[in-house]
């Protein structure tokens, strides 16, 4: 009885062909190629944080706004553009107003009060036209209106909470300016009346670049004196990340001006006063005896002056 040949296998084990190798290598090089190339590239950041201090950071370099033209209207001596934007989850509306000059000019990032509209920083937009400055009035999220508590409850969740989100809105409003080239982007200041103030003065403190800011009618929130019995070191955090106080010390070089009524029944003479003095040099406050809250008439003289000396 023959015993069975085991049978032998035709597949011949060895090592790939040599041109598979060479090919996988080429294509290994050209993707740390791109790779090495990509970390050039400037990108868009949309990163938050809030230190131990509660000091609110985004980063300096937040890449190029994407800017939609939604209308044109031409004035006399001036042009005036409604534009959106996107600012992480939300699409921000404006009216970019450019003085009919030929040639760049300074810039004036408005922020409303809450409820105000970006139709309702034309009377500003349209002064500061006159002077030969630009402006941009964006309509806030929210329209400027505020919830700490529900704030608050997105930031012991570790979410951004949407006032954070407003002062990123404004700091994209001031990019917006930035990569305009009908503007001085090295001429580039920020103003707020109302809530809107409290938003221009931490981006102001968060940009560098910002060449000054200017509150009308606004204040801070005294936070310091409020959380002397608090304990809760994550709720101190979150409220002084929002009280533009906290970030007062930030601001010099650049000038911190700020404008306000003795008649204001929203945000008392009192406390406007007491955030004023909290700020450091150089700063300036103005006080007028006429409106109630918001601009008045007798502010235009001291706007003029300040945005002049900012943009000096």
């Amino acid at each position: 009885m023959k015993k069975k040949q085991p049978k032998i296998c035709s597949k011949k084990i060895g090592r790939k062909p040599a041109k598979n190798q060479k090919i996988i290598l080429v294509v290994i090089v050209a993707i740390l190629f791109l790779l090495f190339i990509y970390s050039f590239i400037p990108k868009e950041s949309q990163e938050w944080s809030v230190s131990k201090d509660g000091i609110l950071s985004y980063p300096e370099n937040r890449g190029r706004v994407d800017v939609t033209v939604l209308k044109t209207e031409a004035g006399s001596n001036y042009t005036i553009e409604t534009i959106s934007f996107a600012s992480k989850d939300y699409t921000v509306e404006g009216l970019l107003r450019i003085p009919s000059t030929g040639k760049k000019v300074p810039a004036v990032v408005i922020l409303p009060g809450a409820t105000v509209t970006k139709e309702g920083t034309q009377g500003l937009a349209g002064m500061f036209s006159n002077m030969g400055y630009a402006s941009f009035g964006i309509e806030q999220r929210n329209r400027g209106g505020v919830d700490p508590e529900y704030d608050y409850g997105l930031f012991i969740k570790g979410n951004e909470p949407i006032e954070h989100k407003m002062v990123f809105d404004a700091l994209r409003a001031v990019d917006v300016l930035k990569q305009d080239e009908r503007i001085d982007a090295q001429k580039i200041a920020i103003l707020g009346e109302s809530n809107g103030g409290r938003f221009a003065i931490i981006a102001a403190a968060l940009d560098p670049d910002i060449k000054g800011v200017i509150g009308i009618s606004t204040s801070g929130y005294n936070t310091e004196s409020q959380i002397v019995n608090i304990k809760d070191e994550t709720l101190i955090r979150f409220y002084r990340s929002i009280d533009p106080e906290t970030y007062l010390g930030l601001i010099p070089p650049r000038k911190f001006v700020m404008l306000h009524s003795v008649n204001d029944s929203i945000i008392k003479i009192e406390f406007a006063e007491n955030t004023f003095k909290k700020a450091k040099e150089p700063k300036k406050f103005y006080l007028v005896k006429t409106g109630d809250h918001g601009f008045s008439e007798d502010m235009k003289a001291p706007l003029e002056e300040e945005l002049g000396l900012m943009f000096r």
